[in-house]
């Protein structure tokens, strides 16, 4: 595949990234569970490798799609992915479509097939040489599209919205063909041209639905193909994706073990997640109570998607890179993570593109009429640097303030957490940036390192002092600061460990006083939050302990076995 259009391949799942959190929200078909964000971005993360031959993404996407929006989108691309030039865009979007109506059991126009419709058809009957007016002329098309979904499905009409499928593709879409043309930068915000149709509607009632949403892969028996057809005895939202060897498999079942049963038949089950629909639609919420200010902040901070769910800020994620995987940290299985880890595979983190980041501040602006974002320290991030750039060629009323905390990991998670919870009862929003400055002067953490080789293969210490360091069980203690991370003492082991943590409380805090902790734990969470959470209790009976999961893009530096003490006194 040409650069070209690999870097348009990228640019659209960067900017479906940035834009995911507006489809979580608006999405009430065929289920209003508030997941096709998610599941794009978990589904599309692939295609940011297409270093890599086209059948090895394709594989990839089969094993990573999620949801009937990612399978359904995966389906797509194993034929668009045949594109390496203009002239060959027709044919391949004529594959995606077919492709993609026949991975379905019982297709329903008004969703995202019917984007690829309207795409195979105005590829196939409109061309010109001037590649500009093309792009133009296609994107809207397909603006058009999108908008038609609100009166194709009437559960969409009732809801007020575009199906978020179908707005997901054409975002994608629309950044992909402007990137082949070079101005993917000046593209407008969606808020703009979808204005009325990204809020869900007051009187929409969301339905309850018990059961399970389930995606696997199946390594396929050809002597039992008969099975497959009666799928659909088993479940509602059906797609079947055969590619290979393999088959993978998304439906929406009450029925959980019958249906395993049933898919078990067909061959040997090679990955299999669901999710609880009922859960998933009672935390469904329209758009959040109004607050005076908008926080974002880098996953880098040890905080969850759940975090960001119940306290209203948005998380910008880095890349985790573990052997041929690679997926935004806060949706990499940690387990996989130290699993690979621990089996000596390599493992390294990327930042996003500046293109994805400048497409998270564009978004937020456009939906916010002020926004603070609690950044990640210049020391450890570029993110500092880009989003001052940024800011001074596209905020002139001075909307968006940026925050150097100088910290990372449960810090800069403390800091955002506590900040958060104040911005829900203020209405003050230059009181929230103080409150947010206040606590990145007063709060502090420590690390706590199981083995030195992790931060040797990253290149923060030389490999023989790792060496020696892991010969003779040295477990370094570390504490993050704006100039970088200062080692502040060794433990020999988890005893050793919890006395230094133990001594440095009792020296900074008052044990009638009642601190907000954060405790961090890898792969270790039950000696974490019994034995850790316990003894600081003994010592301050009146704060508040969170178990958080330490940052993966901190992990894959730090090591499993790792954990972190951080605090904020008096919050």
């Amino acid at each position: 595949m040409t650069h070209d259009f690999k870097k348009a391949f990228i640019s659209g799942v960067e900017r479906v990234a940035a834009w995911s959190d507006i489809l979580d929200e608006i999405n009430v078909f065929p289920v209003a569970d508030g997941d096709t964000g998610r599941n794009l971005i978990i589904s599309m993360t692939p295609l940011r490798q297409l270093n890599k031959d086209t059948e090895n993404v394709i594989n990839r996407l089969l094993l990573s799609a999620r949801g009937n929006s990612g399978n359904i989108a995966a389906r797509f691309f194993s034929g668009f992915l045949q594109a390496d030039s203009f002239a060959d865009l027709p044919a391949a979007a004529e594959s995606g479509r077919d492709r993609a109506w026949q991975a379905v059991h019982k297709p329903v126009a008004g969703t995202m097939l019917t984007i690829f419709d309207e795409l195979a058809e105005f590829l196939k009957k409109d061309k010109t040489d001037d590649k500009n007016k093309y792009v133009s002329q296609v994107t809207t098309h397909l603006e058009k599209a999108t908008l038609s979904t609100n009166m194709i499905l009437p559960k969409l009409k009732q809801a007020g919205v575009v199906d978020s499928g179908a707005l997901g593709m054409y975002i994608f879409l629309e950044s992909f063909f402007n990137s082949l043309i070079g101005r993917q930068e000046n593209l407008i915000p969606i808020t703009k041209k979808f204005k009325g149709f990204l809020q869900v509607s007051s009187s929409f009632q969301e339905e309850t639905e018990a059961g399970y949403c389930v995606d696997t892969v199946v390594r396929f028996d050809n002597t039992k193909r008969g099975n497959i057809s009666s799928l659909s005895e088993y479940g509602e939202s059906v797609v079947v994706i055969e590619h290979n060897d393999y088959i993978k498999v998304h439906l929406h079942t009450d029925n959980m073990v019958e249906a395993r049963k049933k898919i078990e038949s067909i061959g040997d089950v090679v990955n299999w997640t669901d999710d609880n629909m009922d859960r998933q639609i009672k935390k469904f919420k329209r758009k959040s109570k109004h607050k005076a200010i908008h926080i974002m902040t880098d996953a880098a901070g040890s905080l969850t998607r759940e975090d960001s769910d119940n306290l209203g800020f948005t998380l910008l994620d880095s890349y985790v890179i573990a052997g041929d995987k690679s997926m935004p940290e806060t949706h990499f299985p940690s387990s996989e993570l130290y699993k690979s880890m621990r089996d000596g595979v390599k493992v390294s983190t990327s930042q996003a593109s500046v293109f994805e980041r400048h497409q998270y501040y564009q978004r937020l602006l456009a939906q916010y009429q002020k926004v603070l974002y609690i950044c990640v320290g210049s020391f450890y991030t570029g993110n500092y640097d880009v989003v001052r750039g940024w800011k001074k060629k596209n905020d002139p009323d001075n909307r968006l303030t940026v925050i150097d905390t100088g910290v990372a990991a449960g810090r800069l998670g403390i800091i955002v957490i506590a900040t958060a919870r104040y911005a829900m009862k203020s209405d003050d929003s230059d009181s929230v940036i103080r409150y947010a400055k206040r606590a990145v002067d007063i709060s502090d953490e420590y690390m706590f390192l199981d083995r030195l080789k992790y931060l040797a293969a990253g290149g923060r210490l030389s490999k023989t002092s790792a060496v020696f360091g892991d010969m003779f069980k040295v477990k370094p203690i570390v504490r993050p600061t704006s100039e970088g991370v200062k080692k502040v003492g060794t433990a020999r082991n988890r005893e050793g460990q919890l006395k230094f943590a133990l001594e440095k409380i009792e020296k900074t805090l008052n044990p009638d006083s009642s601190p907000l902790i954060m405790l961090q734990y890898t792969d270790n969470l039950s000696w974490v939050e019994k034995s850790v959470k316990e003894e600081i209790l003994k010592l301050l009976p009146l704060c508040e302990i969170i178990l958080q999961p330490l940052s993966l893009t901190t992990s894959v530096h730090t090591g499993p076995g790792t954990w972190v003490l951080s605090f904020l006194p008096e919050h």
